[in-house]
């Protein structure tokens, strides 16, 4: 029986519909949505991001204001900068694009986001919010599993979900998300030993490891539910697709998974956002 394909532009598209509305009406309040990107120096990849990014927000009628720095601007420059956008009461939702150059504090650079504007979910405070259960704008790629999840109605409760990975925007946070959601959640690294049996025991596999092609087939339960998170050279995910496919019950595609439901829920997060500034100027 063939797998069911974990349609992520398609997701991506009815969540950006629902977005236009949302966008038009706080439009008619006087607001309009506003994501910050700031780029620190030159790589082409970043660069990339951040104007598909941009393009994104203007499809749907939200502003984007894009800040490029040098590559020479020093932790503390960029300290400043970020400030400013928190005070700054037109911009809703702020974007650091990383990596940054070597010579800047990252984490302190994330830090200093302001944690109604983290719409991103790279701060400690989003991340501990976003693990007790109550956070507002979890990391964007770990809130687009979930709404795939959603969307398609895969049952996680009793379920045992395995993360391949455990980076802080990605593997954690999505471990926390799925343990929220009564699911028993193994985190397994590159340090995990007999990673294959411990895959054969999941009913859901998360691959967010950044190795192309990693995830085997044959290490898979029958009707597993594959989401690949990664995105490596050459459009290839963390999974061996064909020898996965053969043994998911459903599968996120790489392109066309994960990825499109990222970008749409930065924007989403970006909207709530606005929305919640809207909410306090009209009780103020």
């Amino acid at each position: 029986m063939e797998p069911l394909i974990l349609d992520g532009k398609r997701v991506a598209s009815e969540v950006k519909e629902n977005l236009k509305t949302r966008v038009n009406e706080l439009k008619g309040k006087g607001i309009t949505p506003c994501l910050a990107t700031v780029l620190v120096g030159d790589d082409p990849s970043s660069a990339t991001y951040v104007k598909m990014k941009g393009n994104a927000c203007a499809k749907i009628g939200m502003e984007s204001r894009r800040i490029h720095l040098s590559r020479e601007t020093t932790t503390h420059e960029l300290l400043e900068v970020i400030q400013g956008l928190n005070q700054d009461t037109s911009v809703h939702g702020i974007l650091l694009q990383h990596p940054v150059p070597r010579h800047i504090d990252e984490r302190a650079a994330f830090e200093a986001i302001s944690i109604e504007k983290d719409v991103d979910g790279v701060t400690s405070l989003g991340f501990g919010q976003n693990s007790l259960g109550f956070g507002e704008y979890p990391s964007c790629t770990p809130a687009a599993i979930m709404s795939i999840i959603d969307y398609y109605d895969v049952t996680l409760e009793g379920k045992h979900a395995v993360v391949v990975g455990r980076s802080p925007i990605l593997g954690k946070p999505v471990s926390m998300m799925l343990l929220n959601r009564n699911a028993t959640v193994t985190t397994c690294h590159s340090y995990t030993e007999s990673l294959p049996d411990i895959l054969s025991t999941a009913d859901i596999v998360v691959a967010a490891v950044g190795k192309p092609n990693f995830i085997q087939g044959d290490w898979l339960k029958e009707g597993a539910v594959v989401l690949d998170a990664g995105y490596n050279k050459g459009n290839v995910g963390d999974i061996d697709y064909e020898a996965c496919y053969e043994k998911a019950s459903a599968i996120t595609p790489v392109p066309g998974g994960v990825g499109p439901v990222t970008i749409s829920m930065l924007l989403k997060q970006t909207v709530d956002s606005a929305e919640k500034y809207g909410a306090v100027l009209q009780h103020s």
